[in-house]
C-alpha cells in the first residue's frame, strides 16, 4: 500500500552568483594549468560554452557543475558555497582573497570605500 502525503511547495528560488561560481571554475582551471580548450575537450562541449560559464553569462547545471568539478579534482560544493546571494557568508571567501592581494595603501582604499557602503546603506 502506497500513501501519498501532501507536499507544500513555496515559490522560492536559490539566487546563485554566477559570475562568482565562473570566476572559482576558472581560477581552478588555471592553477591546474589546463586550458578552456582542455577543459571543453574533456567534458565533450564547446570551448564558447566553457568561457561563457567561466564569465557567468549562461546558468551551469549541476550535473555539469559535477563534472567539471570532477576534471578539476575537487567538488561542486567548492564552487557553490557562499555564492548564494542570501548566504552570510556570501562573497566574504572571494573578498577576503582579493584583500590579502592588496597593497597596504589599496587596503586602507577599500576599507575606507566599505565603511563609506556602510554609512549609506
Amino acid at each position: 500500500m502506497c500513501i501519498v502525503l501532501p507536499i507544500t511547495i513555496t515559490n522560492k528560488y536559490m539566487s546563485v552568483d554566477y559570475f562568482t561560481l565562473g570566476q572559482r571554475i576558472q581560477a581552478r582551471r588555471k592553477s591546474l594549468k589546463k586550458t578552456q580548450e582542455m577543459l571543453a575537450e574533456e567534458l565533450s562541449v564547446t570551448v564558447g560554452y566553457i568561457s561563457q560559464i567561466e564569465r557567468g553569462v549562461t546558468k551551469v547545471n549541476l550535473e555539469t557543475l559535477d563534472e567539471i568539478a570532477q576534471l578539476l579534482g575537487c567538488t561542486a560544493t567548492d564552487f557553490l558555497d557562499g555564492t548564494t546571494k542570501t548566504a552570510s557568508t556570501y562573497l566574504s571567501e572571494d573578498l577576503k582573497n582579493v584583500f590579502t592581494k592588496l597593497t597596504a595603501q589599496n587596503k586602507k582604499i577599500l576599507l575606507e570605500i566599505a565603511q563609506t557602503l556602510l554609512h549609506h546603506q
